[in-house]
């Protein structure tokens, strides 16, 4: 009896300790990080954030064959012997963190590459191209400001270390430089954005998790009532994925309201019935639109959809014979 009480405690000692030891996420190094590394540099009051695993999706086939495409190998080459970065050896992970309110006003928002580089042959190559980047100090760690980017304001970015790069506002680079440093929290202790991480499908080429302020679809929908059915809807989780030779895709819109998420499943399958009907003389895009899902629950809205890749290369070579004016 006491030696069963022995390897009793020994077995709920062991189980503890196990659990204790598994693996934390800690800073993204090239080649060996996971997703939830990225999430260490994300600062806490992040309000959306958005992962890739790039050196995943550039082992598909798709990609591969992509790169292959005359076009597109001579801008690879190119932008590889300028860089001395590949693509396909060397970026591993792209994340994006927004930072300000979802809305049409302008964002603070930093992006983040996990790759091996060099960076003198970086650096010379960006001053080539920018002659003009000014740089300031922020505890130690240089900011590049350059060029007007998307927003039409100066593009700002920085090197953490020899795996991490960071580009976006200023401020926003400097609250990623805070969290590098542990000056600051990182979105691992945001409250509302790290429970709905807890339930992001982590393992997918691409997920996403964004918060959605109430006043911010209140506006929404005071614009356009139409889409009142939106009312409620708190966040939103994100994935695509290959696997088995098709593409998974699923949106996730988080809600409390069990009425209204009904309403709008039965909305966007309604606009699904509406888009097979019209699709009749178009056997593969009435394939597509059957592939879609579109479910509810007491507190989410689902699409989800598995489409074959041979379905998705039919579509694309038609788009292809569409813009050339072979399709009429």
């Amino acid at each position: 009896m006491k030696k069963i009480s022995v390897i009793g405690i020994v077995i709920v000692f062991s189980f503890f300790s196990f659990s204790s030891c598994a693996k934390k996420p800690s800073l993204p190094k090239a080649g060996s990080a996971k997703a939830e590394d990225m999430l260490t540099l994300i600062p806490k009051q992040a309000k959306g954030i958005l992962i890739v695993n790039f050196h995943r999706a550039m082992l598909t086939e798709a990609a591969k064959k992509a790169i292959k495409e005359e076009e597109n190998y001579k801008k690879y080459q190119e932008f590889t012997k300028i860089t001395g970065i590949d693509p396909e050896k060397d970026i591993f992970f792209i994340a994006g963190a927004m930072t300000g309110k979802p809305g049409p006003t302008q964002q603070e928002g930093v992006i983040f590459l996990n790759l091996k580089y060099k960076k003198d042959v970086l650096l010379a190559a960006m001053k080539k191209q920018e002659a003009a980047i000014k740089e300031e100090d922020y505890n130690g760690i240089t900011i590049y400001s350059g060029g007007e980017g998307a927003a039409k304001r100066p593009a700002n970015g920085a090197f953490l270390d020899d795996s991490n790069i960071i580009l976006g506002n200023k401020e926003a680079v400097k609250a990623v430089i805070d969290v590098y440093q542990k000056k600051s929290e990182n979105v691992l202790k945001s409250e509302e954005l790290s429970s709905l991480i807890k339930n992001a499908n982590k393992d997918a080429l691409l997920w996403s998790a964004l918060l959605f302020p109430l006043e911010a679809i209140k506006k929404l929908t005071d614009q356009n009532p139409m889409l009142k059915s939106l009312e409620g809807i708190s966040s939103l989780l994100i994935y695509f994925d290959y696997k088995n030779k098709s593409l998974l895709a699923e949106i996730k819109a988080m809600s409390s309201d069990e009425t209204k998420n009904k309403q709008l499943a039965a909305l966007l399958n309604g606009l699904k019935v509406g888009g097979t009907l019209a699709s009749t003389k178009d056997q593969d895009v009435a394939d597509l639109m059957n592939k879609i899902e579109i479910t509810s629950g007491p507190d989410h809205i689902r699409i989800y959809a598995n489409i074959p890749e041979d379905l998705l290369t039919k579509l694309g070579e038609k788009m292809k014979k569409e813009k050339k004016g072979e399709i009429r």
